[in-house]
């Protein structure tokens, strides 16, 4: 059976394009087209039924949870001095995919830690992985859903998965397909990890962004030379805020109290819901992306309780904390975001004491008949929010504006988070401490 959302020709293509990719690194090939991708998301959602609604919420509410769990251990990691991002579909996609590939006991420990008890007054409740990662399609396809095709706010969100395997590694054909709804382009390849790691780096990213054209260098590390797979899912979100222009020049961004960046910056006016929290020091304002897609962002009161803030927002109460005062006019001023961040799955399960979930000992004979030996599980992002006006850069003076418009500006660290309103969904979890800081 064809996976949910890709054609039978689209798999065809991707198992193809890494064949012959194979067979030498200077092939050429053209980036994947994410306008089809995002059409594919699209007409996935269209044929969404009840069911398939309520299984998406419930997925959502696991992985939101599941990210607000990560996100933590990323921060506390010291990976947030200057930014930090996650992605919790894509955390969640990549665990669910591992979990499709194992056989007990690890499908049972990958169950657990996915929050779906394995045992259920004593009966045996197994997680059906492919309906969770079609939900996930689902999850994925009404953020950028428009409602039509006479919106101007474009959004695209596009997952990538890589497969890299050593000599001799066979991928079984039903595990790369089972992937297809949580990653329409997945792409496995051979490569020799066990001589030279920082060659087999240099290949890799050479080798996404031919078949990405993003450019993401992650440089691998503590990689064993016998390892036998590396998995690396690759989430690229963009989008453009309608009515926003970008302002001539740059300006000002200030990292802390005493240092300042000079930074593109973003401004429009329009009604947004803002409000401020006085007794925890933070102000929030609500942006709409889409139809159902909205943008928050977080502004401390005081920079230095960036952290504070972030440990008091970024629980699994998130979505009931926000309010929802009337709309005013706002003019709102903020940075254009290139944000291109990764991490390794493996120390933020070595930080939750499963360092040995997916390691030497896991069992993923569904992946391939001879078992695997994981080397890094990498989630890499590239985030970008633009204007949505195509236009040449404008004064600040030529912004449209009002009296009463409320003036919106962070020019200092704050938080961000992506998220669709129907199903709850939590899309990203970010802060920006410098803007020119993007690796």
């Amino acid at each position: 059976m064809t996976p949910t959302g890709m054609g039978p020709k689209a798999i065809v293509f991707c198992i193809l394009t890494w064949i012959s990719l194979a067979a030498g690194d200077r092939a050429k090939t053209s980036p994947v087209d994410e306008k089809t991708m995002h059409d594919q998301l699209v007409l996935a959602t269209e044929k969404l039924g009840a069911e398939d609604r309520q299984r998406a919420a419930q997925v959502a509410m696991i992985a939101n949870f599941m990210g607000f769990r990560m996100y933590k251990m990323l921060s506390e990691a010291g990976g947030g001095a200057s930014g930090a991002i996650l992605s919790p579909p894509a955390l969640f996609g990549t665990l669910v995919s591992f979990y499709l590939g194992s056989l007990d006991p690890t499908a049972s420990q990958l169950q657990a830690l996915l929050g779906v008890p394995v045992k259920d007054k004593d009966c045996t409740s197994r997680l059906d992985g492919h309906k969770v990662l079609a939900a996930l399609q689902a999850i994925q396809g009404l953020l950028v859903t428009q409602g039509g095709t006479s919106s101007q706010t474009h959004l695209l969100q596009s997952t990538v998965v890589g497969l890299f395997t050593a000599p001799g590694l066979r991928l079984k054909q039903s595990f790369v397909q089972g992937l297809a709804p949580f990653a329409p382009a997945i792409f496995p390849r051979s490569l020799d990890l066990s001589t030279d790691p920082s060659l087999a780096t240099e290949k890799i990213n050479r080798f996404i962004k031919a078949v990405t054209g993003w450019k993401m260098n992650l440089p691998l590390e503590g990689v064993s030379t016998d390892s036998t797979l590396l998995f690396n899912t690759y989430a690229h979100f963009q989008g453009k805020m309608k009515g926003f222009s970008r302002l001539a020049g740059l300006r000002e961004f200030w990292v802390d109290n005493s240092t300042s960046v000079s930074v593109p910056m973003l401004s429009g006016t329009g009604t947004f819901q803002h409000w401020s929290d006085s007794q925890n020091n933070f102000s929030m304002t609500r942006v709409p992306l889409g139809e159902s897609a909205t943008l928050l962002l977080i502004q401390p009161h005081c920079t230095s309780d960036l952290d504070r803030v972030e440990a008091l927002i970024f629980q699994h109460d998130f979505l009931t904390r926000i309010k929802n005062p009337p709309p005013r006019t706002i003019r709102l001023t903020l940075p254009q975001l290139e944000i291109r961040r990764f991490y390794n799955l493996q120390d933020l399960l070595a930080q939750a004491k499963l360092s040995t979930l997916l390691g030497a000992e896991a069992n993923l004979g569904k992946i391939s008949d001879t078992n695997p030996r994981v080397g890094e599980v990498i989630n890499s992002i590239l985030f970008e929010l633009k204007a949505g006006e195509e236009e040449q850069p404008t004064e600040s003076a030529q912004q449209p504006s009002s009296p009463e418009a409320l003036d919106v500006t962070l020019s200092s660290p704050f938080l961000f988070a992506v998220y669709e309103r129907d199903l709850g969904a939590l899309h990203f979890l970010g802060r920006v401490g410098n803007p020119q800081s993007v690796l």
